[in-house]
């Protein structure tokens, strides 16, 4: 592992978590405004990852933070009191101070997701394939109806893990079929980083 990796080995506020417990706390709404259009979908070698044309945001408290791009995770990475989801999609959000602020939403099989229906259907097959003209899609669809949400820090969950992120899991979780979760796991059928122990954290919970 290069020394850029470093913090995946001796990092102390290592993401994803299996949040047991979590402090119950008087925390600000969380909003998300998924205003603009999305500009690609990639394939870009170990998740499908689309782009977010600039404009919309999540804002906490008094912070903004800008979305850049959300990506898929199969099985979830988080998990709640142990219970590991089939799927987890992250949406990747900056402030002007360049921290990282990512907003879990965990997948269970059920219904069919418009969204997500549409993104298994315009999946590049081969890696480091790059699709425009996606601007139709609604991510929206992604995000439950709920804005409860477990709040903790930690790090982003690949190399380089650096441990610059501010995570909000949102508590309510949003229904994919199985046929759409088919059409990821045929390209990656594992990429999830488990749960790492052993880190002191502390997760807030809305809820």
């Amino acid at each position: 592992m290069g020394k850029g990796n470093a913090s995946c080995s001796v990092g102390t506020r290592q993401s994803p978590l299996n949040i047991v417990e979590p402090l119950h706390a008087s925390l600000p709404d969380l909003k998300l405004e998924i205003t603009s259009a999305a500009s690609e979908i990639v394939n870009n070698g170990h998740t499908i990852q689309i782009n977010m044309l600039a404009g919309s945001s999540m804002q906490v408290g008094g912070e903004r933070y800008e979305l850049l791009q959300f990506h898929f995770h199969r099985p979830s990475e988080h998990r709640i009191a142990g219970k590991s989801y089939p799927m987890e999609v992250h949406f990747v959000h900056r402030n002007t101070a360049g921290t990282l602020g990512v907003c879990g939403v965990l997948m269970t099989e059920g219904a069919s997701n418009p969204c997500f229906a549409a993104i298994a259907g315009a999946i590049p097959a081969k890696p480091r394939v790059v699709r425009a003209g996606v601007t139709a899609l609604k991510p929206t669809s992604l995000l439950p109806v709920g804005r409860e949400y477990y709040r903790y820090a930690g790090s982003l969950t690949t190399p380089p893990c650096s441990e610059d992120v501010d995570w909000f899991l949102l508590s309510d979780t949003i229904e994919v079929n199985a046929a759409e979760v088919s059409a990821f796991a045929k390209l990656y059928p594992m990429h999830a980083r488990p749960a790492q122990k052993g880190f002191k954290h502390f997760v807030l919970s809305s809820g």
